[in-house]
């Protein structure tokens, strides 16, 4: 082959070869820039999905951070009512430890007949025994308890806020054949409350009455002295929890 003609034919297979290589090129370009959306779509999912996540997040927070800044709020007003509470408990407990010592130097002459003043869980209690009270199967007041409940009603007017609470006690035996216990010592403890109210001006407000019967023993009723303990009146001074109540409403 001459000279003139090898030199076209090289032309000819270097253009082939070129546009072949360009080709390839261009493919792998095409499919790198497929990738690269396909890689940037995804990115753009993940990012928008974080977003979401990030934006449900803050919500959130803010959610926690509005309960929680209600929480310290009901937090810091319970705080307060319990100082109220204390406070007015501390005030009240000095108060019935005044009234149960003077309570009990009011009544220090009956005590040889029956009277027993104590303190017991935030309560004052009067315990009167039927002989000092009433004659047996009786509910009417004598001499000795008017006088009694007189020197009681003394100290009871000097704290009028004070609720009294009057609860009659007997035996389990019947003070008369098919007698109802129930019914006797409702009835003295009603006696008692009508006489601080009628004849000693306490109250009435303040007082409640009550019967147990039988069934709040304080010693053996199979003994004679057993049962003698427990026919008793019992008259029991309790804090003014309304008013504690109210200061606790009025703190808010």
């Amino acid at each position: 082959m001459t000279r003139k003609l090898i030199i076209p034919v090289v032309l000819v297979c270097v253009v082939l070869f070129s546009s072949c290589a360009a080709k390839k090129k261009l493919a792998a370009a095409e499919a790198e820039i497929t990738q690269l959306k396909a890689d940037n779509a995804d990115l753009t999912s993940k990012n928008q999905n974080l977003q979401k996540q990030l934006d449900e997040f803050t919500a959130q927070r803010k959610e926690n951070m509005a309960a929680f800044e209600k929480y310290r709020a009901e937090c810091e007003d319970a705080k307060q009512k319990l100082q109220v509470v204390r406070a007015m408990v501390a005030e009240q407990y000095a108060t019935l430890q005044e009234v149960d010592k003077k309570i009990a130097d009011a009544l220090a002459n009956f005590n040889d007949k029956g009277v027993d003043v104590y303190y017991k869980d935030g309560l004052v209690y009067v315990s009167m025994a039927e002989g000092l009270l009433y004659k047996s199967g009786s509910s009417t007041l004598g001499p000795d308890a008017k006088a009694a409940l007189g020197n009681l009603a003394s100290v009871l007017n000097e704290y009028p806020k004070l609720k009294v609470y009057v609860v009659g006690n007997t035996d389990d035996k019947p003070f008369k054949k098919g007698g109802d216990n129930m019914t006797l010592s409702t009835d003295r403890a009603n006696g008692v409350v009508k006489i601080l109210r009628d004849d000693y001006k306490v109250d009435p407000t303040r007082l409640t009455s009550a019967g147990r019967g039988k069934y709040s023993p304080i010693a053996d009723n199979s003994t004679t002295e057993g049962r003698a303990k427990n026919r008793r009146t019992e008259i029991i001074i309790n804090p003014d929890l309304v008013r504690i109540w109210q200061s606790v409403q009025d703190s808010q």
